[in-house]
Parts: C-alpha cells; structure tokens; sequence
C-alpha cells in the first residue's frame, strides 16, 4: 500500500495491535476515545479531553469494526488520493474525522448519553462522499443486494439509510450520527475547493 491512504490504514492497523495487547480494560487507551461534553463520566471516570476529537478515529472496537473500515478507505481512499493529492486528501479525511466527532458530540449532549465513540468511520464516510463527487457514475457492486448502482446513487442511498438509522435508533450502539458528520465535514471542504477554483 502507497500513498497517505496506505500510511493512514498502516496507522489504525498498528493501533489496533496495541489495543489487543493492552489490558482487557486499559485507562491509558480509553482516555483516546471520544467521549461526551457536559455529561457525567462513564466508562470508569472518563471523560472528555481535547485530544479525543482525533484520536478516537484510530482505535477500534474489534476486528471486524477494523476490517470494514480498513477495506473500505482501501477501496474509495486510493483514486480519491489519485485526485486529490496526498496533502488535499489528509485534509479531506481529518476534517471529516473532525466533523464527524463534532455531530456525535452534539447528539450525545441532546440525547445526554454518556457513551464513548470510536472507529475510523467517520473519516471513512467522508472518503466515501468523496469518491461519489469525484467519480460519481462508476460502478459499485453491492453484496446485498447484488445488484449494480453509480456511485452517486449508493453513497446516496447509504446516507439516506445512515440517517434513518440515526433518527429511529436502530442499531444503537452505531455511531449513525457520526458518519452524517464526516459526510458533511467532506462536503463542506470540497464545496471550499470548488468555490477557490472557480474564482
């Protein structure tokens, strides 16, 4: 793997060794995730710190969590890489990182849980709005259904399906939120770049 994509996977990769090697429950890592503003601490008296809006994007919760992420920022981050250039497309990814800790921030602080979050995702979800901008009428396969659709058209509906996810609390211990988050976090610096080069 080259490119800061391939450096980006390596890194979480690397992470999550360390997590299975720590302690069952190890304070040290869990100060890393991302945990709520203005709620009382849970998790054993965690809480929130300034560092955790970026870190909580490199642990994982195992290694399937690991795995789907990994494969999909394999999978879109390397054209849109190819775009955009190693420096635009760090920016890219870190401001959906970003973005998408700010959204689970706010909803956590409406819903007032105190739940951490962690996982690559959010970053994920931007580079997935990214490939359908950049190629939005490539072909993506789905496993299920297996059927084919552009790319514009499944990032779409995936959001759709994120968002009614979110609002109707299926899968609750998903951070639903938090991929909308990185979505737009990615949609806002592309709608930047594209504005800069239209003037």
């Amino acid at each position: 793997m080259r490119g800061v994509n391939g450096t980006l996977i390596g890194i979480n990769v690397a992470a999550f060794a360390v997590e299975v090697l720590s302690p069952p429950y190890s304070a040290t890592l869990a100060r890393f995730a991302l945990w709520p503003i203005g709620v009382p601490p849970a998790g054993r008296g965690m809480s929130f710190e300034p560092w955790q809006p970026l870190t909580y994007a490199f642990l994982h919760g195992g290694i399937v969590h690991l795995a789907l992420n990994m494969f999909a920022l394999w999978m879109f981050g390397r054209d849109c890489e190819v775009v955009l250039g190693a420096r635009r497309y760090l920016v890219l990814y870190f401001a959906a990182v970003l973005s998408a800790a700010a959204v689970q921030l706010a909803v956590a602080a409406i819903a007032h849980k105190g739940g951490a979050t962690i996982g690559a995702s959010g970053g994920v979800f931007g580079v997935l709005l990214t490939f359908a901008v950049l190629f939005p009428r490539r072909r993506l396969m789905l496993l299920f259904p297996p059927i084919p659709m552009p790319a514009w058209l499944f990032v779409t509906l995936y959001g759709l399906l994120e968002l009614g996810n979110g609002v109707f609390g299926t899968n609750a211990g998903v951070a639903h939120f938090a991929h909308l988050g990185g979505m737009l976090g990615a949609g806002v610096v592309l709608r930047h770049w594209h504005h800069q080069a239209r003037h």
